[in-house]
């Protein structure tokens, strides 16, 4: 034995693959900010390549005070400035 001690694998890091991630929040509690500030709260039911988003049980949020309940909202991706799980 020549003393030598290899390293433990890394942690595996959460997936680096947009594409990955949110297919793995379908259906969970999303934040969508929108370049406008605007948030929408609601259950992440769809995605597509140009990030458009389809919310149920949809929250619309300015300066962090809820203004409406929609239901659901389809939000034009272009306007999405970022998507976060609750």
């Amino acid at each position: 034995m020549s003393g030598h001690v290899s390293p433990s694998p890394a942690p595996e890091a959460p997936s680096s693959n947009p594409s990955n991630f949110l297919a793995s929040i379908t259906g969970a509690k999303v934040a969508v900010k929108l370049n406008s500030g605007v948030e929408y709260r609601g259950e992440l039911q769809c995605v597509d390549g140009y990030m458009n988003i389809a919310l149920e049980k949809a929250e619309e949020y300015v300066d962090g005070t809820l203004k409406n309940d929609y239901g659901d909202v389809f939000i034009r991706g272009n306007n999405v400035l970022y998507i976060s799980a609750i």
